[in-house]
């Protein structure tokens, strides 16, 4: 019999998160050997990997932290919600955190590229946890917002889940209090854009188009058709634009009224909500 004890077992089934049994049996094809039966447990937990690929990852949480006027935030996906809030995905999202903000990277394919101090790459760290959960995990975006004063709000959609909604505002002048109330405000009412200007040409054109097929689709006279047209495209920079938004507290605002108000400007943001 392979030279292990039943503390053993305990040890590597912590390190590992694999089963009782798999573990029982690396120890026994390694004879006992902890580091050997680590790496028989990587493996086999890795060949797995592929099999989930194409399995959908729409849970997850939102992490994010900022410092010296630098907001950065990730977006970090698994399958199901009992893996979301358990200790090992917590720690995985910290650490995919924790690089993101040292690199500076925002694209998911390069940050995936990125190494780790201890030699490892995103990847790498993603595959382990994959390994050890039995779920595809994976890093789905992150963002970076800079500002004279950067606005961090987290929203949990569940009570017993990590955060699902995040929000990154960043302002010049005003004060913390207006502040956070636009970022819960962003969390609510998710805006795309900041201005009618962030708003692609195209996009707006589109819309005209719509809202013109729309009105003669109806019957409206020829003459009404231009303030017609117009009031239903302002209708989208309501619904889309951040600083025409009604705001959540005072529906007879706007923000960028609030904003003004406060002696406030918003400079930008970002908004991630787990799965869209």
């Amino acid at each position: 019999m392979a030279n292990f004890t039943a503390a053993d077992i305990k040890k590597l089934r912590e390190q590992t998160a694999a089963g009782m049994l798999d573990v029982k049996r690396a120890l026994e094809e390694a004879d006992g050997d902890m580091a050997k039966a680590a790496e028989i447990l990587r493996i086999k937990g890795l060949k797995g990997v592929t099999k989930r690929e194409g399995r959908s990852a729409s849970n997850g949480l939102v992490a994010a932290s900022v410092a010296d006027g630098v907001g950065t935030m990730v977006e970090v996906n698994c399958e199901t919600d009992f893996v979301a809030k358990g200790e090992r995905f917590l720690a995985l999202a910290e650490a995919v955190l924790a690089q993101a903000v040292t690199t500076g990277i925002t694209d998911a394919d390069a940050f995936a590229a990125s190494t780790l101090t201890d030699g490892r790459t995103v990847k790498d760290l993603l595959e382990e946890g994959n390994a050890a959960t039995g779920e595809r995990i994976v890093v789905r975006r992150i963002a970076r917002v800079t500002g004279e004063h950067v606005t961090l709000y987290l929203h949990r959609t569940s009570k017993d889940l990590p955060p699902q909604i995040g929000v990154l505002l960043a302002t010049t002048g005003g004060d913390e209090t207006v502040a956070r109330e636009v970022a819960q405000h962003i969390a609510a009412f998710s805006p795309t854009v900041l201005s009618r200007e962030d708003v692609p040409e195209e996009t707006v054109a589109n819309e005209r188009r719509i809202a013109e097929a729309t009105a003669r689709e109806e019957g409206k006279p020829e003459g009404a058709l231009p303030k017609i047209i117009e009031g239903r495209v302002n209708g989208y920079f309501k619904e889309n634009v951040l600083l025409d938004q009604a705001f959540a507290k005072d529906q007879k605002k706007s923000v960028a009224q609030v904003l003004k108000e406060a002696g406030a400007q918003a400079t930008g943001f970002a908004r991630f909500r787990v799965g869209n």
